[in-house]
This record gives C-alpha cells, sequence and structure tokens, in this order.
C-alpha cells in the first residue's frame, strides 16, 4: 500500500513497518555515531551481534539503542556451529531479549559464507522453542525455499561476502528466491552503496540488511542518508515497472508531423 510519504507499508513477523532497510550496529567510532547512522538511515529494525557484545557491562551497545524507537534484531554473527548458536539466542531470551532473532552460522572463515546445513539444523530447534527465526544463508533457491517451508518469517540471501561491498553478484538467484517466496526476502550482506540497495529494491526484494556498507564509509553519516534514499528509490522503480530494454533505439517523440 503505497503512501503519501514516499514508501509502502510491509509485514515482517507480524511488525508493520514502513521502511524496508535494516541496520547493523558495529564497525562505528563511537556511541553517538552509533545513534546519528541510526536515525539518518530511517530504519526501524536494528542487528546486534550478541557474541560481540559485553551484555555485563553497564554501558554496552544495548544500552546506545533506543529500544522504544527500534525494534532489535539479535544476531548470531562468529557463531560456527548450531550448538552455538541455538545456545547463544537461549542466553539472549533470558536475558530478556525480544525472540525476533537473526540466525547467522558461519561455515568459512575466510570467506564467511553460511553454512546451509547447520543453519537449517540451528532453525528447526529454534522455531520449535518459539523463536521467529530471520535466516541468513546462501543466494541458494533450494535453501531459501527449505527456510520458508520449515516455518522461518522471512529469508535473508546474501548479495555477496559480509563486508565486501560488492553489491549483488547474482541478480538470476535472488529472482528465483522471489519467484518461489511465500515470506519477506531480505538481501542481507555484501551492498557497498547506495546504488546496490536500489538494486536489490528494483528486483522485487521486501527489504535490504546492511552494517559495513554504512559504518565502513568515508562519511557514515551521509551513506546512512544515501541508503535511506537507495531504498526508497529501488521500490519506486520497482512499483513503477521499468521500461522495456529495447537492442535499438526508439525515439522520444513521434515523426507524424514534423516539417519538411
Amino acid at each position: 500500500m503505497f503512501d503519501t510519504q514516499g514508501t509502502d507499508i510491509w509485514t515482517l513477523a507480524g511488525r508493520t513497518l514502513r521502511s524496508r532497510l535494516i541496520v547493523g550496529t558495529g564497525k562505528y567510532k563511537d556511541a553517538a555515531e552509533t545513534r546519528a547512522c541510526l536515525a539518518a538511515s530511517g530504519a526501524e529494525i536494528v542487528t546486534v551481534a550478541l557474541r560481540r557484545v559485553d551484555l555485563k557491562a553497564r554501558d554496552n551497545l544495548l544500552s546506545w539503542i533506543d529500544r522504544d524507537r527500534f525494534t532489535l534484531l539479535p544476531n548470531t554473527a562468529g557463531c560456527y556451529t548450531a550448538d552455538d548458536a541455538v545456545r547463544t539466542l537461549r542466553l539472549a531470551r533470558e536475558l530478556g531479549i525480544a525472540e525476533l532473532v537473526k540466525l547467522e552460522v558461519i561455515g568459512d572463515p575466510k570467506t564467511l559464507f553460511p553454512d546451509n546445513e547447520e543453519t537449517l539444523k540451528a532453525a528447526k530447534i529454534l522455531l520449535g522453542e518459539g523463536f521467529v527465526v530471520l535466516p541468513y544463508c546462501t543466494d541458494d533457491p533450494v535453501v531459501c525455499r527449505k527456510l520458508q517451508e520449515m516455518g522461518c518469517a522471512a529469508v535473508m540471501p546474501l548479495a555477496a561476502p559480509i563486508g565486501s561491498g560488492l553489491g549483488i553478484r547474482n541478480p538470476h538467484n535472488i529472482r528465483l528466491i522471489l519467484e518461489q517466496a511465500t515470506v519477506p526476502v531480505i538481501v542481507d550482506a555484501g551492498v557497498g552503496t547506495a546504488s546496490d540497495a536500489t538494486v536489490a529494491m528494483e528486483l522485487g526484494c521486501d527489504g535490504v540488511l546492511m552494517n559495513t556498507a554504512i559504518a565502513g564509509a568515508n562519511d557514515p553519516l551521509t551513506m546512512a542518508h544515501a541508503m535511506r534514499l537507495g531504498v526508497l528509490a529501488g521500490r519506486l522503480a520497482h512499483l513503477a515497472g521499468r521500461m522495456p530494454m529495447r537492442a535499438h533505439a526508439h525515439a522520444s517523440s513521434p515523426t507524424l508531423g514534423l516539417l519538411e
């Protein structure tokens, strides 16, 4: 449903949202920059790597986030087995953090590609325990289908390796995932600049998740603004429907009535 504010409403795990940009909270230089960039992005959901936060510290990353303004999405970055991921999220639930979670099980320390087998295993356990699971996975249509059939609230295929900034390497696979999707599709990881976010949205993705693309920019605050606009531009272009591509030129003005 399009509205006069230049955005449109969508639903993720029962939550009605306006922003289609989800942002991470790592790699910023301090709390002030973190808060400023989160606000500039317009995001309504922010993700936090639980294994990289000292939950016992009084002034930790979680204390920097306005929980009334943002929905917190704890993630399992840094986990290499299903058991580690499940244990981490159980701890988060005991500490009162929401049951909406981003599942991330890494299979290779160099590429940081997800381990699909362990991800499926962890998702099954977490879903059975009542978690609302958003799994990070490869851009594999078969894996995405299995995750959605299992009951995951969304699928989150990568665009490119985490932190690479390479943009969407395989748009064909993203299209295949979208064709079969019965849950939201959120591109996660590999976005480098605003045009990458725009491409993801033009393909028809429901959202984009990023961290390094903003935090690693020369000017993170300006990039947060750019990403907000890039996601919006791509979504509007998708709704509008692009013109067909042609092999040859096609005049913009009719030739009928030209003066000789």
